[in-house]
């Protein structure tokens, strides 16, 4: 199981970004979440996922707008599930609790706690995959969002007005493909961490 307590960072300066970002993770049909997403303090939501595809996407979703530090605990979790996050028990919220303060100062503001070598691993790769994303210029994070939603590289120039090789070229400049590999990297070791 992935539990996932995400903190807003410097909350004390900014609006409270929970109350949006909460029915946003939640309704989103690519999350599959055995627990909601769910308020457990002030600047502070924790959701449970059984799927580390779910994990990993919330995780670079969120870490890309460097507004959170993400930390997510790997384990088992207190069986039957209770209606909602904030009673959850086991090992996997204690993991999570660990891993968002560590990821409070942690490359890419992530970081995962498991009894696993295989968490500390999923880490390294998310945290560099973080970094990427980033850096990376506007442009690029346009192109991206739109092949990343399905559509292919002439659909993408044909919609923003430019040639198939310029949303190439932005792609490159993105990483966004070595990205996603690495992502997917991210996942198998996850799974293989909660395995």
């Amino acid at each position: 199981m992935f539990v996932l307590t995400i903190d807003q960072r410097r909350s004390r300066r900014r609006d409270d970004l929970v109350a949006g970002t909460i029915p946003a993770l939640n309704q989103d049909p690519r999350w599959r979440l055995r627990l909601a997403f769910d308020r457990t303090a002030g600047d502070e939501m924790q959701g449970v996922a059984d799927s580390a595809a779910t994990a990993v996407g919330i995780a670079l979703e969120l870490a890309a707008g460097n507004q959170w530090s993400i930390g997510i605990g790997v384990g088992p979790v207190r069986e039957p599930l209770p209606s909602n996050t904030r009673a959850g028990a086991g090992e996997a919220f204690e993991r999570a609790r660990d891993a968002v303060t560590a990821a409070k100062t942690a490359p890419g503001n992530i970081a995962v706690s498991g009894a696993s070598d295989l968490a500390g691993q999923a880490e390294a790769v998310l945290q560099l995959v973080a970094a990427v994303s980033r850096k990376r210029s506007e442009l690029s994070v346009e192109a991206g969002l739109l092949v990343d939603g399905g559509l292919t590289q002439q659909q993408v120039a044909d919609r923003l007005g430019i040639s198939q090789q310029a949303v190439s070229s932005r792609l490159h400049s993105g990483l966004w493909h070595e990205c996603r590999r690495a992502a997917d990297v991210a996942v198998a070791l996850l799974e293989g961490a909660d395995a």
